[in-house]
């Protein structure tokens, strides 16, 4: 949940001059729970918020259910806020949340800069705590050696090679695997694209393969001395 992951304090405490947040429901509202909106179809629930809604449509959707009801459940409310042609104030909120008031708690944070301290040194010992926080143990000489490193997520997956309608170089076969793989991962919801391969690659819409990569890293500076570890699922 939210306050397992973040410091639900800090986020109240840093947004208190821009939104009100309380933690639990007031009294004359504690009807409304998850029970409640499972058992029926309910006038202040919101099913319908479009991905990327506009600022407009909060207004006309949503402010008349809070202005009747008092309340509002929005439901589900993952991406339903887009990111153009929204008004200064909205956009500067957004970055406020995303920047300043979400915070991880501290067993997150401390787990964290062990990781980041372990791939900055992997000679350096870790050990578990009596909670089973992950701790780094490191003397002044491992520190010494601890160096940069790099972390990638490369994405050439193949649901997204399949997604965004490039070209590999892998020639018919590529695109015909990747065609049937479109087709059973997306079920049709990737059209072809109306861009040719040149054009979606300078549009940057084509996921890097491991040589471009390597291009990358080389032109940016780093060398077989970084340490480079590759994230994958």
């Amino acid at each position: 949940s939210f306050t397992d992951i973040f410091d639900v304090d800090h986020f109240i405490n840093v947004l208190r001059d821009e939104v009100s947040i309380v933690k639990e429901l007031p009294r004359e509202y504690s009807w409304s729970s998850r029970e409640y909106y499972a058992t029926g179809i309910r006038a202040t629930r919101i099913k319908t918020a479009p991905v990327h809604a506009s600022a407009d449509w909060y207004l006309e959707n949503v402010l008349p259910v809070m202005q009747s009801y008092g309340i509002a459940a929005i439901s589900p409310f993952s991406h339903r806020l887009a990111f153009d042609k929204l008004p200064v104030e909205i956009q500067h909120l957004r970055c406020k949340v995303n920047f300043e008031a979400l915070a991880f708690v501290p067993r997150i944070r401390l787990i964290g800069e062990t990781l980041v301290n372990r791939l900055r040194d992997p000679s350096g010992k870790l050990q578990a705590s009596g909670t089973a926080v992950l701790r780094e143990r490191t003397d002044d000489t491992e520190k010494a050696r601890a160096g940069k490193f790099v972390v990638l997520h490369l994405r050439f997956d193949k649901d997204m090679a399949a997604h965004s309608a490039c070209d590999f170089g892998g020639g018919k076969a590529e695109k015909l695997a990747l065609a049937k793989y479109r087709q059973v991962l997306w079920q049709g919801r990737v059209l072809n694209s109306q861009f040719t391969d040149h054009e979606l690659r300078n549009q940057g819409r084509c996921p890097l393969t491991p040589e471009e990569i390597g291009l990358l890293l080389t032109a940016l500076g780093f060398n077989n001395n970084t340490h480079l570890y590759l994230a994958s699922h």
